[in-house]
């Protein structure tokens, strides 16, 4: 069984898959696959080369922070980068799934941008991971140095947080301590045990 992790930024994502892998389960990430595809001799690499040039390169290595400053202050500039790294990151999503994929097994998907991708075709179920936009922001600065309004923009550029709780299967809340995260985790797990032995 196949299950979608997803939820806007900053909402504790990695937090939930960290617990997941940690319990045993395999995580397919597809931040770590979109990491891939831009790293240094990366497939994507001459693609992002002709779309935005030089500017967003340190030599032979992307400048994520550059990029992201790009993509994240006009609409199509995103939707230029989206449209070239998305089929690739779908792409291997869907063999990585497939591979780990085996009777009576969880394998779960990390995938940010599920709705927005149309990744839910993917899976049997979606977890959203949701938190209050305070938090958000806060985690924003914290983690990635941005200003408020740097924070604002990355929030605002993914799809609203409500339309993908409205759109899910389970919503866990990581705006309490870790424990009750995973104590919610933990529940989801034991209804997915007995789903699969109903």
């Amino acid at each position: 069984m196949k299950i979608g992790i997803t939820g806007s930024i900053a909402c504790g994502k990695s937090t939930v898959s960290a617990y997941l892998r940690g319990l045993g389960y395999p995580v397919v990430d597809a931040d770590a696959i979109s990491r891939a595809l831009t790293a240094p001799g990366g497939e994507a690499l001459p693609l992002l080369r002709a779309a935005f040039g030089d500017g967003v390169f340190d030599g032979e290595c992307l400048n994520r922070r550059a990029l992201g400053a790009l993509v994240f202050s006009s609409d199509a500039a995103r939707a230029q980068l989206n449209a070239i790294l998305h089929p690739m990151i779908i792409a291997q999503t869907e063999r990585e799934l497939l591979a780990l994929d085996t009777p009576g097994r969880l394998v779960f998907g990390d995938v940010p941008l599920l709705y927005e991708c149309g990744m839910e075709r993917l899976f049997d179920c979606v977890w959203v991971v949701a938190a209050p936009r305070e938090r958000q922001l806060e985690r924003l600065h914290l983690r990635d140095g941005l200003s408020r309004e740097q924070a604002a923009a990355r929030i605002d550029a993914q799809m609203p947080q409500q339309e993908k709780i409205a759109r899910a299967d389970a919503v866990i809340d990581t705006d309490a301590a870790p424990e009750q995260t995973r104590l919610r985790v933990d529940a989801l797990l034991e209804q997915l045990a007995e789903r699969s032995h109903a």
